[in-house]
């Protein structure tokens, strides 16, 4: 009896072995397929995008050789680019290209809407005008933001290279463990403390290092820093202690601009007042007496 069930169990065995052989044969002779000649891999939407728009990159950069420059309109440019945080080769070349096709697109677009109809001259210098300004415009505002940025991190870097500092690690190790664990928090401030490291690393002494960071940012509070830390190092002082103090002060003065800008909104909302809400108040509160005073009035002249 056991070994009639052996060998039924040895026979089921082998057909069902056959049957999902025979089953799976074309998946397996697919798998075997894609291992021997794999396809070329498809490009994810992502990597059509970059592609697509390191192409447009690349047409822009070529785009600005028609427009004349200096070297120094250059060099003022390139450090704009720098203070907003575009330190790329093709940052320059995208930037003069943009200042190129946006008033050109303009221009194509007033042609096709047929805005400039009544009087194309004024119409297409208005439009040549804003479309050479907007990168400049634009370029200004990215300045803004990332000094806004810088300005409001620097309090909060600060403490943190407080305490690294007072771990025992020196003002260089201090700050690139403090670019390394803000640099989601702050990233704006974090990338120019990586490339004060950098600096740093290359050879560069600490007080030129800094002061690049400040021609960089163009911050009032990051000039007053490296100022502190020029004048620690020079006479011997307590880093930690002078920056501890320098952080104090900043987050004073944050406050103050808080409560300042606080105390202007009464002032700032006399103008809305004037103007929307009080005509709509008069009107909502007045209307009806009006009206009932002058349906009064028309009785009494009819009688």
């Amino acid at each position: 009896m056991g070994i009639a069930v052996f060998a039924f169990l040895v026979i089921f065995l082998l057909f069902l072995s056959g049957g999902l052989l025979l089953f799976y044969r074309e998946a397996m002779m697919q798998r075997i397929h894609a291992i021997v000649t794999p396809e070329p891999k498809q490009a994810s939407l992502t990597e059509v995008i970059e592609h697509t728009g390191r192409a447009l990159g690349e047409m822009v950069g070529q785009v600005e050789r028609v427009l004349p420059k200096s070297q120094a309109e250059v060099s003022v440019a390139q450090q704009r680019l720098i203070s907003a945080g575009f330190r790329t080769d093709s940052a320059i070349k995208n930037f003069y290209g943009a200042k190129v096709m946006i008033p050109v697109l303009l221009c194509v677009l007033v042609a096709v809407t047929g805005i400039g109809h009544h009087s194309p001259v004024m119409i297409y210098m208005l439009v040549l005008g804003v479309g050479f300004m907007a990168p400049d415009f634009w370029l200004g505002r990215q300045i803004s933001k990332r000094q806004a940025s810088i300005r409001r991190g620097l309090p909060d870097v600060l403490d943190l290279l407080i305490i690294c500092i007072e771990a025992g690690q020196s003002l260089d190790q201090a700050t690139q463990r403090t670019a390394e664990e803000m640099r989601l928090a702050q990233p704006a401030l974090c990338d120019e403390l990586n490339v004060v490291v950098l600096e740093q690393r290359a050879g560069r002494p600490r007080a030129d290092a800094w002061q690049h960071f400040v021609e960089r940012c163009r911050v009032d509070s990051v000039r007053n820093l490296a100022s502190v830390l020029v004048q620690s190092e020079k006479f011997g002082t307590s880093v930690a202690k002078t920056l501890r103090v320098h952080s104090d002060t900043l987050r004073v003065q944050r406050r103050q601009k808080v409560e300042e800008q606080a105390a202007k909104t009464s002032v700032k909302l006399v103008f809305p007042l004037v103007f929307f809400i009080f005509p709509a108040l008069f009107l909502v509160t007045l209307g009806p007496a009006v009206i009932t005073m002058s349906e009064a009035f028309q009785k009494l002249l009819k009688h």
